[in-house]
């Protein structure tokens, strides 16, 4: 690491601390040369390989870019959907590897964003699966429908006058 100050190429760290949501490692160091003391952030890389072939950094705000629009007219805040691409993110990174495709990604929303939302869950896997008839999206409502049959949970019903 280059000293920001007087571009030595050597520091020593003085200390380290993990971030708040522990992505990140905040190093404070100092230079031996001129000993003025900087911050250096540390992060894994984590690299999506889209269809076409070209890398790019994994992005928490494209997760939720994607997701939102799933969960666009669904009783889902802005917190949900937060947390959502931080589960995500957690899931792909515990993968241990440093580039996953695009694919991938958008198959690693679907089983949280079941849980926050079937509807949204069924709009979103019905573009990451390529559903291409109705019978796709009869058999993901059937499995739906059992899975929560299995689990006791009531079937809820759409409020009256509720928008569309």
């Amino acid at each position: 690491m280059h000293c920001p100050f007087c571009r030595h190429t050597d520091s020593r760290v003085i200390d380290s601390r993990t971030t708040d949501d522990g992505t990140c490692i905040r190093r404070r160091r100092q230079c031996p040369e001129c000993n003025r003391r900087f911050t250096t952030l540390e992060t894994s890389s984590l690299n999506v390989i889209k269809r076409s072939g070209a890398s790019e950094p994994f992005s928490r705000a494209k997760v939720l870019s994607g997701v939102r629009k799933a969960c666009q007219g669904r009783p889902v805040t802005e917190d949900d959907l937060a947390l959502l691409a931080q589960k995500v993110e957690e899931a792909i990174r515990s993968q241990g590897n440093a580039e996953i495709e695009a694919h991938e990604v958008g198959m690693a929303v679907l089983e949280p964003l079941r849980e926050l939302d079937e509807v949204a869950y069924l709009r979103f896997a019905s573009v990451y699966q390529a559903w291409e008839s109705l019978e796709d999206f009869e058999g993901a409502i059937a499995l739906l429908r059992a899975e929560r049959d299995a689990l006791g949970k009531p079937e809820t019903a759409p409020e009256i006058g509720a928008q569309r």
